[in-house]
């Protein structure tokens, strides 16, 4: 790789401006560029953002792919590939804007690392689809009643959530735990690597089921009562904190001498949020709520408390944590995931659609042929997602389509119809109509998702924009730096920059029926 051979032991070159931007350059000597380190479970990327005429623009500096790695009989994060692509994001960007005012890092939730007393890795990083945590639920509620672990988090219950997974660690005896001396989420094990300084960020933090949300600090009595050494576990700083400026080592391979590390709303989701287009900040009373659209889809209201009660339990919601103590109280979904496993099942097959050309059939397909709940177990991770499927209609008493365009329809109206479903249970939650919902990220290119949603909730549905994480990290780094006073300035400016599109119900009767024998699946 091209990148090895730069970094390479006896050939790490330090950094030089090779002035290859001349020109643009100088017009941008007084413009503050803010690089957002933006982690996905497939894929990375670095962004950076900056204002010009009064709107804010986003270049993509550097774009790597995130493959998780089996070793031995274990599923693992290549944190080291991932460390070696930001540096070269980093040092590319150097070289593109003279006037760098900051550098944050966003990833996906749960996922964890564990450092030792020599301040290196104590083990691996494994990630949330790694089996070890299989019936691990059943085994924590032996150690401390469902009820118990509700109340003191307000977390809902998956099998990926760090708590479970340092549960599976602790029976596993696993040697790593023992020698541990300090936990960092994803996100922030990639700012202690550019900084050299250790700190756990809040919304991240609040994905383990360790948190509690009224006070927004770790529960010793959780983390005592299931073994789990409690000095690992820092205490957590909020978004827009300042960590320092990279550390030398980093400064010499990338040239961002002084750059300041700022820290933004880790937690991906916390980040995308930050960018919804609206004009108010964690009401008490929501009339909108969000779906941030990507292979997840998380589907909530911004609260200004967390909602921890027994109907939250019952619909199995979560209250993980927001900008500025707001509550993010959402529901994890299965999202684009079987949409995009289709295409990869037809990718091994030879002959794989475009994503367009999949959306072009799904539209000419006949409507409700095929009912598909893409938080059914057997789709959670499939050797081969069609074939899954095809089972999935057989033991639900469906007819088996052959045609592909059948099975696209089916994923995008299925998650749709999930959507249905979870707007009911919010407004229950709230105890408020929601009138709109605003869906960010990547799923909000896609058209027809988009107008299926509007008719199957039966509400008006607002969609963008599309680079919600990147926006919301930049955002909060400008008000760490001071370039913006709030998240609602931000907001502001998110509204000024980017255009959003609306769809509105067309047909929602069309619904009820199809949406009934869903439920009832």
């Amino acid at each position: 790789m091209r990148f090895l051979g730069l970094f390479s032991a006896g050939n790490l070159k330090p950094w030089r401006n090779s002035n290859n931007c001349k020109g643009r350059n100088q017009a941008m000597n007084d413009t503050k560029v803010h690089l957002a380190i933006d982690l996905g479970g497939s894929s990375g990327r670095i962004i950076a953002g900056f204002v010009n005429n009064g709107k804010l623009q986003l270049e993509q500096v550097h774009r790597f792919t995130n493959d998780a790695v089996w070793i031995q009989d274990s599923l693992q994060w290549n944190l080291t590939q991932l460390w070696q692509e930001i540096l070269l994001g980093l040092r590319t960007a150097s070289e593109r804007y003279p006037n760098i005012a900051s550098v944050g890092v966003d990833s996906w939730g749960v996922d964890y690392v564990l450092l030792d007393q020599q301040d290196l890795f104590a083990g691996p990083a494994r990630t949330y689809r790694d089996p070890r945590t299989v019936g691990i639920l059943e085994k924590a509620y032996e150690i401390v009643p469902r009820e118990e672990i509700f109340s003191t988090t307000g977390i809902q219950f998956m099998v990926i959530n760090s708590l479970y997974q340092l549960l599976a660690a602790r029976l596993a005896d696993e040697s790593s735990l023992k020698i541990a001396d300090g936990f960092l989420m994803i996100g922030d094990c990639f700012h202690w690597l550019l900084t050299g300084k250790r700190s756990i960020e809040a919304t991240n933090a609040s994905t383990s089921q360790l948190i509690d949300p009224q006070t927004k600090t770790w529960s010793d009595d959780l983390i005592e009562r299931f073994g789990l050494p409690r000095h690992i576990f820092m205490d957590v700083i909020e978004p827009g904190s300042t960590l320092g400026p990279v550390q030398p080592s980093v400064a010499s391979v990338t040239g961002l001498e002084d750059v300041p590390v700022v820290v933004p709303a880790t937690h991906d989701t916390a980040s995308a949020v930050l960018s919804v287009p609206v004009n108010d900040f964690a009401p008490s009373k929501p009339t909108w709520c969000y779906i941030s659209s990507g292979t997840w889809s998380l589907m909530g209201c911004e609260l200004s408390e967390p909602k921890v009660n027994s109907l939250c339990s019952e619909l199995n919601f979560t209250n993980e944590g927001g900008v500025g103590g707001s509550t993010r109280l959402l529901k994890n979904i299965g999202g684009l995931w079987v949409f995009q496993q289709i295409r990869k099942s037809l990718e091994r097959q030879g002959n794989p659609p475009s994503w367009e050309e999949m959306v072009t059939a799904a539209e000419s397909a006949e409507p409700f042929t095929l009912l598909v709940n893409p938080d059914d177990p057997s789709l959670v991770a499939p050797e081969d997602m069609i074939t899954a499927i095809t089972e999935l209609a057989e033991r639900t008493g469906q007819d088996c389509p052959s045609d592909h365009s059948v099975l696209f329809r089916a994923a995008l109206e299925g998650l749709a119809m999930r959507y249905r479903v979870c707007l009911e249970m919010l407004e229950s939650l709230t105890e408020n109509r929601i009138d709109t919902i605003h869906i960010v990220g990547g799923g909000s290119q896609n058209h027809l998702l988009c107008q299926m949603t509007a008719d199957a909730c039966n509400r008006t549905v607002i969609a963008g924009p599309v680079e919600a994480t990147a926006i919301g990290n930049v955002m909060m780094q400008m008000i760490g730096t001071g370039s913006l006073d709030s998240v609602a300035s931000g907001r502001v400016l998110v509204r000024q920059s980017f255009e959003t599109e609306q769809f509105e119900p067309q047909n929602p009767d069309a619904w009820t029926e199809p949406s009934k024998r869903f439920a009832a699946l």
